[in-house]
């Protein structure tokens, strides 16, 4: 799933079901003075994705995002409150600018907000990465466990393959725990990593399905946006300023492809959704069926999302694409396999009525360019 937020404003990323790298070699064994850059700390990167066909979804405002239920940011919006969050710089100031917009946060991105709330309470003059410094050795240590938690869970599963395959996976597990336990001053190793390194496992066809369910499990260690440990650990060397609007760049308004582009997704309305960056980021080109299967909310979310698409079309958004409910609800359906139906009942145009709307639209628009 490629990200192209709205009105330029990029939000950075990387997660599993990215662009394969090598990763053999950095699961490899090492000396102790080789350590794999890669796991410790590597460069956010952007990804790019035609979504031409996304435009009429970027005039939209005051939309939830479909996956995870709360409002999102547009792009313009954002680059102002960035503005006002270049000015504060301290903890107190950051606050009371992130106060105004508490309704859009995600999940980990709120508890951080709270924290950051209360210590300001007591040090307002302090900046984000003093409070983040302080939290720092107890937060690593957490995270430590919170990761060994997952990779024990792979390991527990991997006693069903045969012995062959379950020794090529512990090793690479054995691999990624000597790198968790490194007293690394920077981040621990990335999941997109280890995952990226499952599939060069050579499986026999009766370890497919139990090796799926090892790889979604491994989707569960911890990252920035599901993680107040792993936020802390990966930010308390940053700037008081990417601090504060890491807070608030989670919820922007981003074009999503339903079916992941790389997968095929055509650049298409009806493949189209908004979905806030940092939903969109983690599932990048997961099935959507498995990511419903971490987040069980998603269908629900995604009927508050066309409900309010549809108040929008009544008012007159969107207009020349009317059809776009019905066909997004086909999209999600199959995509999901079934575990999205989405309801359309308070849709004012029946799909017939809706295909001629956009049908004069069209024809409306090619008489005015011919007369022009």
């Amino acid at each position: 799933m490629r990200i192209i937020a709205i009105n330029n404003i990029p939000y950075f990323t990387q997660n599993r079901y990215n662009a394969p790298v090598n990763s053999a070699k950095h699961l490899a064994p090492t000396t102790q003075n080789q350590m794999p850059d890669i796991f410790i700390k590597s460069p956010e990167v952007t990804f790019c994705a035609n979504t031409s066909a996304g435009n009429p979804l970027k005039r939209l405002r005051n939309i939830s995002c479909p996956y995870y239920g709360t409002k999102m940011l547009s792009g313009a919006l954002i680059h102002r409150v960035e503005q006002r969050l270049d000015q504060a710089p301290t903890i107190g100031e950051a606050v009371e600018v992130l106060s105004h917009y508490t309704e859009y946060m995600q999940k980990t991105e709120r508890a951080m907000y709270e924290k950051f709330k209360n210590y300001s309470k007591e040090f307002p003059q302090k900046t984000l990465p003093q409070y983040l410094q302080e939290l720092y050795n107890d937060s690593l240590t957490k995270l430590k466990l919170e990761e060994f938690f997952v990779l024990d869970d792979v390991d527990y599963l991997s006693r069903g393959l045969t012995p062959e395959t379950a020794f090529a996976l512990r090793g690479k597990i054995t691999r990624c725990r000597e790198v968790i336990l490194q007293n690394n001053q920077e981040d621990t190793f990335k999941r997109k990593t280890l995952l990226n390194s499952l599939d060069e496992i050579k499986l026999k066809p009766e370890e497919k399905e139990l090796f799926e369910k090892i790889k979604d499990k491994a989707l569960y260690l911890p990252t920035s946006g599901s993680s107040e440990n792993a936020f802390v650990v990966k930010y308390a060397n940053r700037s008081h300023q990417e601090i504060a609007k890491r807070i608030l760049r989670a919820s922007v308004a981003t074009i999503e492809h339903i079916k992941p582009d790389s997968l095929g997704g055509e650049n298409k309305l009806s493949n189209f959704i908004l979905a806030s960056s940092s939903a969109n980021s983690y599932r990048s080109n997961m099935p959507l069926d498995k990511y419903i299967e971490m987040f069980p909310d998603i269908p629900a979310n995604c009927q508050k999302y066309i409900n309010e698409i549809i108040t929008c079309i009544h008012r007159g958004a969107l207009r020349g694409n009317e059809t776009y409910p019905y066909e997004v609800k086909k999209t999600l359906k199959k995509e999901s396999n079934g575990k999205i139906i989405l309801d359309l009942s308070r849709y004012k145009y029946t799909e017939g009525k809706a295909i001629r709307k956009v049908t004069r639209y069209l024809e409306n628009k090619h008489k005015k360019r011919t007369n022009d």
